[in-house]
């Protein structure tokens, strides 16, 4: 495995961030991003935007959510509008969604995986490198 792994290596898009603890209704405010908050969309999948402008197309978000495996992970989708209302792309791995922020505001995926970064400081989440 590469040691020094950057946001837009291709070894990055295999990054997934993992959450220490589940996100709940007591918790979820403590994970707001910029004057975002999440928002439970379906039973234990949590969403926020991480880019969303008015003038701009493009839009990305949070997905929190459990997998088969038990862990609680950080995923992202981007946001689709359509004649039949807003949708959410199916989600995609930490590092790969974080890959195509950077590509499209590379501003905004620092101030992102910066975020992300703060989570991991606090001992509440953490890299891994998934298969």
């Amino acid at each position: 495995m590469k040691d020094d792994i950057k946001m837009g290596d291709a070894a990055f898009a295999k990054m997934m961030f993992v959450l220490d603890k589940k996100i709940t209704k007591k918790n979820h405010r403590d994970y707001r991003y910029e004057n975002e908050e999440l928002i439970e969309i379906a039973d234990g999948i949590w969403a926020m935007p991480a880019y969303m402008k008015e003038d701009d197309d493009f839009s990305m978000f949070f997905i929190i959510t459990e997998i088969d495996d038990g862990n609680t992970v950080m995923a992202f989708s981007t946001g689709n509008q359509s004649a039949d209302g807003f949708s959410l792309s199916e989600p995609m791995i930490t590092g790969e969604g974080l890959n195509l922020l950077n590509e499209h505001n590379e501003t905004r995926s620092k101030s992102v995986l910066h975020f992300l970064n703060q989570i991991s400081k606090a001992a509440e989440g953490n890299w891994r490198m998934i298969e």
